[in-house]
């Protein structure tokens, strides 16, 4: 490739609306244009990099035994209908109408298509196991898009559907899955972690994230360093505290805090650690008839240590909780505990309220002696609060929380430490969710329908490329890991208007590149050297090849990665063999 018949655009600035790393090089880089909030134009230096991981992709998939198709972008509503999340989506689902006033939908994903295509096709049992895949654009209708790519509305991704006969298949297609991923992931040359995760609104029972590691990544990602653990937040369990609870060592009173709402407002004034108070969350879940109407509600007080913060995933799959809960407003928070937000507790005593809330404790919480918590009174707290003596014990422990570092890690190997990560792929084992709802079955040895056992495997095939940065860069622009690289090399010839000698070396270099199969790109343009290796090192190409007179003369050339700090001297016919040594390894 000669930069002169490609497009090679770059800025020296970025967009003033570009609020993370890979957003601003992107743009600067010319690799992407927007066209309007969440929406790009993916110009010909990005596509390349998106076409290097689609290849990756499909290779892999393909390996595994997935079989590629391609479903349409635009889905009747219909089948949304039939699973119930036409409705329950919300309006991130995009919804359109035909000139003949019928519902359609801009799929997102594509559990209801493929399931319709299963029910359709795989009608016997000697048709299964069937993994089917497809390299798709999708669109959800972010409040917000931000961060470029990262959180686009418009968006390229590759999702596979599996389809089995029973729960021992639907694992194994799983675990093929898992292991494709691995590979994938692998040959992208990215740092990334597989942790386990929480199904979401997809649903299913058993789930894992693929997390590219960045600083600047919006999830928690929680693993034990000795050990074999790692979840994403949402997940992550806060195992019970080891030791018993503690005797009393203090009697319960009731002490001044005026003005002290908070935790930590609490614990400074009384001169005690911020681990020795607990913290009141109160929630609220609504009791609905036939017609929807709300015919009751119920209050529930959530206590987690002070130190601590609520995982509301975690609460979310509480009993009683798990149909759909609340913050409970504030009319309805002096309803319950006849006090304002900020100095509320579970200990009622004989103000007449309590009676019908219902108190969860955190596992630690649980396990506390002589805390401190709201007395449901305005500026005042209680101290030496006890479990059994003072308040009766809570309806319900449970793990509540989210973890932090120094945690016990649950397979008891170590404790546990936490890094940020961008979620890049996703793989999920739904059951028969899919397949119940849609009636979607195939015939067993018996002739008798059964519901497929259906796994879901999603790729973001274009955020790939806004994490791939976030994790690799510096203050120059991008730095690509070679296998996704727009161009694996750059030849940057120095003068080559000016000498023959350069031009004649520049382009036989370029030959020999190409035809030992080394994407390389040949900078023709007449560009200074200073504009020319900075639009390179911007754009972030792997290796950069310069030729000039005085090498020449010495019989070599400067190649240089760019993750180094110094060229190395090559002599022109071993540039190939040389570069291919170092792009293997």
């Amino acid at each position: 490739m000669r930069a002169s018949r490609f497009f090679v655009s770059t800025l020296k600035e970025a967009p003033a609306d570009a609020e993370v790393v890979s957003h601003r090089l992107m743009v600067r880089a010319g690799m992407i244009k927007r066209l309007a909030a969440g929406i790009y134009n993916y110009m010909p230096m990005g596509l390349r990099v998106i076409r290097k991981v689609e290849a990756i992709i499909r290779q892999e998939m393909d390996r595994a035994g997935a079989v590629e198709l391609l479903m349409p972008v635009v889905q009747p509503a219909e089948l949304w209908q039939e699973t119930g999340r036409f409705d329950k989506m919300g309006p991130e689902l995009l919804r359109v109408k035909d000139r003949h006033d019928r519902d359609f939908i801009v799929q997102p994903t594509s559990e209801e298509v493929i399931t319709d295509i299963a029910r359709q096709e795989l009608r016997s049992y000697k048709q299964l196991p069937k993994n089917f895949y497809h390299i798709q654009t999708k669109f959800r209708d972010e409040r917000r898009p931000r961060f470029g790519i990262m959180r686009g509305r418009e968006f390229t991704m590759k999702d596979a559907y599996s389809f089995d006969r029973d729960k021992d298949g639907a694992a194994k297609s799983y675990q093929a899955m898992f292991d494709a991923y691995r590979r994938i992931f692998d040959r992208f040359g990215l740092q990334y972690r597989a942790v386990a995760a929480d199904t979401g609104a997809i649903g299913g029972d058993l789930s894992h994230e693929f997390q590219v590691i960045a600083d600047t990544g919006e999830d928690a990602i929680v693993y034990c360093p000795t050990g074999d653990y790692a979840a994403n937040m949402e997940l992550a369990e806060a195992v019970a505290p080891a030791h018993a609870r503690a005797a009393p060592r203090h009697p319960m009173a009731k002490t001044p805090t005026p003005e002290r709402s908070t935790c930590e407002e609490v614990a400074e004034l009384l001169g005690v650690p911020l681990a020795t108070t607990v913290k009141s969350l109160v929630l609220a879940t609504d009791e609905k008839n036939a017609a929807g109407e709300v015919t009751g509600t119920t209050i529930w007080l959530l206590l987690v240590r002070g130190d601590h913060s609520l995982n509301e995933v975690k609460a979310g799959k509480l009993p009683g909780l798990a149909d759909g809960w609340r913050f409970a407003t504030r009319a309805e928070i002096e309803g319950a505990f006849g006090c304002e937000p900020g100095y509320l507790g579970p200990v009622f005593g004989g103000t007449g309220h309590g009676s019908d809330i219902q108190v969860v404790a955190d596992r630690t919480v649980a396990a506390m002696s002589d805390f401190i918590c709201g007395a449901n009174d305005a500026d005042f707290h209680y101290t030496g609060v006890n479990w059994g003596r003072d308040l009766p014990e809570p309806d319900l422990v449970a793990d509540i929380r989210n973890v932090v570092a120094g945690d016990p890690s649950p397979d008891g190997k170590g404790v546990l430490a936490i890094q940020r990560g961008i979620e890049v792929g996703h793989v999920f084992y739904l059951g028969t969710k899919y397949s119940a709802a849609m009636n979607a079955v195939y015939l067993d040895e018996a002739g008798k329908p059964q519901c497929y056992e259906m796994g879901c495997y999603g790729i973001g095939v274009t955020r790939i490329l806004g994490a791939a940065i976030e994790q690799g860069h510096d203050d120059r622009g991008i730095v690509w890991p070679a296998a996704i690289a727009p161009f694996e090399v750059v030849i940057c010839p120095i003068g080559m208007d000016r000498s023959e000698a350069v031009r004649a070396a520049a382009e036989q270099l370029h030959d020999e590149l190409g035809s030992a199969g080394i994407d390389v790109i040949l900078d023709d343009r007449g560009e200074r050297p200073g504009a020319m290796f900075a639009d390179w090192e911007l754009i972030g190409i792997p290796w950069r090849i310069v030729v000039g007179d005085r090498g020449l003369k010495a019989g070599t050339v400067e190649v240089q990665g760019r993750r180094e700090t110094e060229a190395s001297a090559v002599a022109p016919a071993e540039v190939a063999a040389w570069l291919k040594r170092r792009l293997a390894a």
